[in-house]
């Protein structure tokens, strides 16, 4: 797999969120402390971009904004229904001020 710089590691906050694509496919990626996680965009349930949730920054989910499903910036799972199935997860690394993905 080839890694693509999909930001800048000042380009987020803590807490904070960004819809990127990397090589077609939808990701949000997410900045909790020093920690940079990846996961599919899409919400399992609806079809929603996860990027316009609310990030759980003390249990480390993403939460669809559409029906409050929070997903796992770890493994993709969800926490609560409706959403039953999983994201995907991506590896990111930092590369100096580059955040790398992996899809």
């Amino acid at each position: 797999m080839t890694a693509v710089r999909v930001c800048g590691v000042a380009d987020l906050a803590s807490g904070e969120v960004m819809r990127v694509d990397v090589n077609g496919i939808d990701v949000a990626v997410v900045r909790v402390d020093d920690r940079w996680f990846a996961i599919g965009d899409v919400c399992t349930h609806r079809e929603v971009s996860l990027a316009d949730g609310e990030v759980k920054v003390e249990t480390c989910e993403l939460v669809c904004p559409l029906h409050g499903s929070p997903f796992s910036l770890v493994t993709g799972e969800p926490s609560q229904t409706p959403a039953v199935e999983p994201t995907p997860t991506f590896r990111v690394r930092i590369d100096g001020d580059d955040v790398m993905v992996e899809v």
